[in-house]
């Protein structure tokens, strides 16, 4: 069972995840990254390694925010037993023939991770420094912060929508 306070979290994100004004704002951090990642150009080739993520040994971790925006943005709502299927797999909902689904909608961390071996020169400052703009948006809106798997999150949103 899911404490209250972790489902009162998880609705308040996904109420935020409605306030376009809070949301331009997340927006805004999704585009520097983007400008930035640009910048240094870093090697992709749609392997799917980053969404699998049992089979190459890491984890992405969002804030509740982030997961909840993704949610709310998604053509069709995501699925219990879609999640659980992606789970058991190892691997991330939103890939689909080693390609995301959600490339527009990701969090943080799907834009600053990259298989290229370059990529761990800079990717690890920029996530921080991003993922401390993200906070300072918590902040700002009163929103709890947390940083949780990603995974799970989405299960804590789905369980927040359900319960409500």
């Amino acid at each position: 069972m899911i404490p209250q306070d972790e489902l009162a979290h998880a609705r308040a994100w996904l109420a935020a995840a409605s306030n376009d004004f809070l949301c331009a704002e997340l927006e805004a951090v999704y585009d520097e990254v983007r400008r930035e990642t640009e910048r240094v150009n870093p090697v992709c080739v749609a392997s799917g390694r980053c969404c699998r993520f049992e089979e190459y040994g890491h984890r992405l971790y969002v804030t509740g925010l982030e997961a909840a925006y993704t949610l709310a943005r998604l053509p069709a709502p995501l699925k219990r037993d879609a999640l659980d299927a992606a789970i058991s797999g190892g691997g991330c909902p939103f890939q689909i023939d080693n390609l995301c689904s959600v490339h527009t909608i990701k969090p943080l961390g799907c834009r600053t991770y990259y298989c290229d071996e370059t990529a761990q020169e800079w990717q690890k400052d920029l996530t921080e420094r991003m993922l401390a703009k993200i906070r300072a948006i918590h902040d700002r809106h009163a929103l709890e912060y947390r940083y949780g798997e990603w995974r799970g999150m989405l299960g804590l949103l789905l369980d927040a929508k359900i319960t409500s």
